[in-house]
């Protein structure tokens, strides 16, 4: 059935992907509201645990990912499966919650819809097959990634973690975006990198100018693109991150003391390092 599936026309391709994407993107929205309090959670219990082990007072866990199911963020009036549909019920509701008129967040239809233009994008470049879904999955990972970053200022575990492991066994079975061997040395060099910028920096200025998360971002997408595009990941990024930057200043009259989240940037440039990195590089060194 899914050799069928893969011989359908393009458009049909295209368009399922759309609408997996957005599906998707739908649990990437529960995914970016609730896994922020859960690990804030996980880790005050896990403080006090170490700190004051004879007591056994514990607060109440937070929704996790699974359950309960969806819910208003303001009322915590359970969402119906038919307000539950992405983008449509966003927009029959004009984006407010049926019980409570309070206003939906545009994050919900706007992570959805990035989701649902990704996956048809990559799916219109590549052809449906094992790369394309690859790198579907691989946006599904940084999506999240990129919006708990800007929002929280930190980078999940169990996101960047996963989103290595996930690299290395596709890339040690497959071979599709790099060797097993360029793949390993990526995942090395990705966090040695700039632990060794953020150890140079905080011995010049005593301030720490990068998080851990940033390392573990960059070792995992070492591991999916190999170590030889970590230099073009790191340019696009710092370039991102510093137009960003200095609009952000502009914008809210702030200095430059204040942080800013590099993750984003990280994973849009390893976005694109993925799908045009290598050609680039090819370019460059073919014009030098």
């Amino acid at each position: 059935m899914f050799d069928e599936f893969l011989t359908m026309a393009p458009v049909v391709h295209i368009s399922f992907a759309i609408i997996m994407g957005a599906i998707i993107g739908s649990f990437l929205n529960v995914v970016i509201q609730r896994l922020p309090p859960l690990l804030a959670w996980q880790w005050k219990e896990a403080c006090h645990q170490t700190l004051n082990p004879e007591q056994q007072v514990k607060t109440a866990a937070p929704p996790d990912l699974i359950r309960p199911r969806s819910q208003c963020p303001h009322c915590q009036e359970p969402i119906r499966f038919y307000d539950n549909i992405p983008l449509l019920s966003w927009m029959i509701l004009k984006g407010h919650c049926r019980h409570c008129d309070h206003p939906i967040s545009l994050r919900y239809p706007t992570v959805e819809v990035i989701t649902a233009l990704v996956w048809g994008f990559v799916v219109w470049k590549l052809g449906m097959g094992g790369p394309a879904i690859s790198i579907c999955l691989l946006s599904a990972f940084l999506i999240p990634l990129a919006a708990i970053d800007l929002e929280h200022q930190v980078l999940p575990d169990g996101l960047t973690l996963g989103l290595l492991w996930v690299g290395l066994l596709i890339n040690g079975s497959t071979g599709w975006f790099a060797s097993p061997v360029e793949a390993i040395w990526g995942a090395a060099l990705g966090y040695a990198i700039l632990w060794s910028i953020y150890q140079i920096f905080f011995l010049l200025t005593g301030k720490e100018g990068l998080g851990f998360g940033d390392f573990k971002l960059l070792a995992a997408l070492g591991a999916w693109v190999g170590w030889s595009l970590l230099p073009f990941i790191l340019f696009v990024a710092s370039i991102l991150g510093t137009v960003f930057a200095l609009l952000s200043m502009v914008k809210n009259n702030t200095g430059r003391d204040v942080p800013i989240a590099f993750g984003p940037y990280l994973a849009l440039a390893g976005w694109i390092a993925i799908l045009w990195g290598q050609s680039f590089m090819d370019w460059l060194f073919w014009t030098a």
